[in-house]
């Protein structure tokens, strides 16, 4: 879905060529930006009713989504990333 919310690019503007290299050199990285989809993805699916969660998983996959947003965001900042990202 092109129009679904959240996505990193525009969750962090700023590392859009820093996340795209991440995601292509750092394994770990790459698993939790998939994660990170998936999870917003089942998030904006059942915002719009397209398929509906109680609110109790609602809240579950936002903390999840929170959590990998948090931990994406701390390996875009660390100070031994590439520094020469193109």
């Amino acid at each position: 879905m092109p129009n679904t919310p959240h996505q990193l690019a525009e969750e962090f503007p700023e590392h859009v060529a820093a996340i795209r290299h991440l995601r292509e050199t750092d394994g770990h990285f790459h698993r939790i930006c998939e994660e990170y989809q998936t999870v917003n993805l089942a998030i904006h699916r059942a915002e719009t009713d397209i398929e509906p969660v109680d609110d109790f998983h609602m809240a579950d996959m936002r903390k999840v989504r929170m959590r990998l947003k948090d931990e994406i965001y701390g390996m875009l900042i660390r100070p031994e990333k590439v520094e020469d990202i193109p």
